[in-house]
C-alpha cells in the first residue's frame, strides 16, 4: 500500500517520486513506467472522438488515485484520491488515513484544521469540505439522513455542520479556491529538469511556402544557486530551412535524440526519375522531444529540410513521445476574392474547418499505417497524409491533425543569422 504525503494547492507523493500540479502528462507516465513493480493496472482514459472536450485522465486502479490532466496543455490539473481505503495519507508528516486510522470529519479537523462550512450536494449525497487548493467529499451513513441537510432547510443553516463520523469518500488537490474553476497551473521549476519547452512555435512563410520555425521557449534558470532562488527564463530563437547542423544546435541546443533513416518510404511517391536510386549515406533527424519537433537534415549538405510538429493526442501511434507543440501555421486561401489572404491553423485546428477555408486537395490522401515491426498490428488504426502548400498534414481518423510536415527548398540561413544577431 501507498503512503503518500498530501500537499494542498501542489502535490501528492513521498521520498521517491512526486506527482506535482502542472506536470507535464510524460513526466507523469516516466513517474508511473520507473515504479511500476510498485504502482500496476494503471489505465489511460481519453475521449477517442473529443479529445479536447474531457479530460486525460491516469488512473491508478490498484490504488485508488486518479490524475486529472488538461485536454490542451496536457498538464497535471487535479489529484483525486477516489478510494482512501487502497492508499496511506498524512500531511505534514501525520497519517489522517490509514488502516489504524478512519479519515472521519473529526479526524480531517484535527490533521487539518478550521475552514469554511461544509456544502452539502443533494444530487451526489455527499459533502464538501473545502480548503485553498483542497477539498474532501463526505458520504451520508444512509438516504434518510439527507433531508436534514438539506441548504432550504431550518433557512439554510443545517447545511453547515457535517453530521459526526462521516468518513471521507474523495480527496481533491488542485489549484486555487475552487474544484470547479481551477486550471492546471504553468509548469514548476522543479519539472523543468535541465530540459527547454516551447511556450508556442510559429510557422514562417514566405511567398511560396514556410520558410522556417520562431520558437518561444521555457528554460529554468541554470547555475549553481538554489532551486528556490531560480527563474523561468523565456526567449525566442528562430531556424531556417537551409540552416546547418551547427545553426540549430546554437540556437536549440542538443536534440534528445540523433535518429538516421534507413529508409524512405513516402519517396515512391516522388515524380523524380531517380526515386529507385538507392542513396549512400542517410538523412538524419534531431528530435526535440520536449519542444514537439523534429528537424530534418540533408545527408549530404547537412542542411535543414524539413520540419515535423507534432501534436501528441491521445489515440496516436506517437502518443506520449512528443510533448504536445502549440504551433500557429498561416495558409493561403485559395478562394474567390480571397487573394492574399491568410488564416491561421493551429495545433487544435480540424482538417474538415481547413479544408473549407482551402478548398480540398487535388490529390487523394496517401494512407500511413505505422507499426512496430512487419508482425505487429497498431491497435490506433491508419492516418491520412494531406499535401498543400510545401506542407504535409497527417490527419487521425476523428479528424484532428496529428502532425504537419514542413518541407521546401533549401535556403541559406547566413544573411538572417547575421540580421538577427546584430
Amino acid at each position: 500500500m501507498l503512503d503518500l504525503e498530501v500537499v494542498p494547492e501542489r502535490s501528492l507523493g513521498n521520498e521517491q517520486w512526486e506527482f506535482t500540479l502542472g506536470m507535464p502528462l510524460a513526466q507523469a507516465v516516466a513517474i508511473l513506467q520507473k515504479h511500476c513493480r510498485i504502482i500496476k493496472n494503471v489505465q489511460v482514459l481519453y475521449s477517442e472522438q473529443s479529445p479536447l472536450s474531457h479530460d486525460l485522465i491516469l488512473n491508478l486502479t490498484q490504488d485508488g488515485i486518479k490524475l486529472l490532466f488538461d485536454a490542451l496543455n496536457q498538464r497535471l490539473k487535479v489529484i483525486e484520491v477516489y478510494d482512501l481505503t487502497k492508499v496511506k495519507l498524512k500531511y505534514c508528516g501525520v497519517h489522517f488515513n490509514s488502516q489504524a486510522i478512519a479519515p472521519t470529519i473529526e479526524q480531517i479537523d484535527q490533521s487539518f484544521g478550521a475552514t469554511h462550512p461544509g456544502v452539502y450536494n443533494s444530487a451526489e449525497q455527499l459533502f464538501h469540505l473545502n480548503f485553498r487548493g483542497l477539498s474532501f467529499s463526505f458520504q451520508l451513513d444512509s438516504w434518510t439522513e439527507a433531508p436534514k441537510y438539506e441548504p432550504n432547510f431550518a433557512h439554510g443553516l443545517a447545511s453547515l455542520q457535517i453530521p459526526h463520523g462521516a468518513t471521507v469518500k474523495r480527496m481533491y488537490i488542485y489549484s486555487g479556491n475552487s474544484l470547479q474553476d481551477t486550471k492546471a497551473p504553468v509548469m514548476p521549476l522543479s519539472c523543468f529538469l535541465g530540459n527547454v519547452y516551447a511556450e508556442s512555435v510559429d510557422v514562417l512563410r514566405d511567398g511560396t511556402g514556410p520558410s522556417g520555425l520562431r520558437l518561444r521557449l521555457l528554460a529554468a534558470g541554470c547555475g549553481p544557486s538554489l532551486l528556490a532562488d531560480a527563474k523561468m527564463r523565456v526567449f525566442e530563437r528562430s531556424v531556417y530551412f537551409g540552416d546547418s547542423c551547427q545553426d540549430v544546435l546554437s540556437m536549440l541546443g542538443s536534440p534528445h535524440k540523433v535518429f538516421y533513416k534507413s529508409e524512405d518510404k513516402m519517396k515512391i511517391h516522388s515524380p523524380s526519375p531517380h526515386k529507385q536510386v538507392p542513396s549512400k549515406c542517410n538523412d538524419y533527424f534531431f528530435n526535440y522531444f520536449t519542444l514537439g519537433v523534429d528537424i530534418l537534415f540533408d545527408a549530404n549538405t547537412h542542411k535543414v529540410k524539413k520540419f515535423v510538429l507534432h501534436t501528441n493526442y491521445p489515440g496516436h501511434y506517437n502518443f506520449n513521445i512528443y510533448h504536445r507543440c502549440e504551433f500557429k501555421i498561416p495558409l493561403a486561401i485559395k478562394k474567390e476574392n480571397a487573394d492574399g489572404q491568410t488564416e491561421t491553423c493551429t495545433t487544435y485546428s480540424k482538417w474538415d474547418n481547413i479544408q473549407e477555408l482551402l478548398g480540398h486537395p487535388v490529390e487523394k490522401p496517401v494512407v500511413l499505417h505505422r507499426s512496430s515491426s512487419p508482425n505487429n498490428t497498431n491497435p490506433f488504426g491508419s492516418t491520412f497524409c494531406f499535401g498543400l502548400q510545401r506542407m504535409i498534414f497527417e490527419v487521425m481518423q476523428n479528424n484532428h491533425i496529428a502532425s504537419v510536415t514542413l518541407y521546401g527548398p533549401s535556403r541559406p540561413g547566413a544573411h538572417l543569422r547575421t540580421a538577427e544577431l546584430s
